[in-house]
């Protein structure tokens, strides 16, 4: 009966809020990696697709496209991956 008292304190005195997750990345650092990246790897897109269709109109098409959709990816990865414990 103690013991089950004290488990049950520790439980409810035990703070899960996010700021107290040192473990965890908020939701805006995810944010900013994220386009800080996309701006690396738009640029390397627009290269690679002017190199290949010689034309910087479908280039910035394809370059424009690819910055959005991969950003939203890999906040979504990063968030995802925030939450496994292997590795930590």
């Amino acid at each position: 009966m103690i013991v089950d008292q004290m488990i049950l304190d520790k439980v409810a005195s035990k703070k899960t809020t996010f700021e107290d997750d040192k473990t965890s990345e908020k939701p805006i650092r995810s944010i900013v990696k994220a386009v800080s990246w996309r701006v690396i790897g738009t640029l390397d897109t627009l290269i690679v697709s002017y190199v290949l269709t010689g034309e910087i109109v479908l280039a910035t098409s394809i370059a424009s496209v690819d910055f959005i959709t991969k950003m939203i990816l890999y906040f979504f990865h990063e968030r995802i991956w925030n939450r496994v414990k292997w590795g930590r």
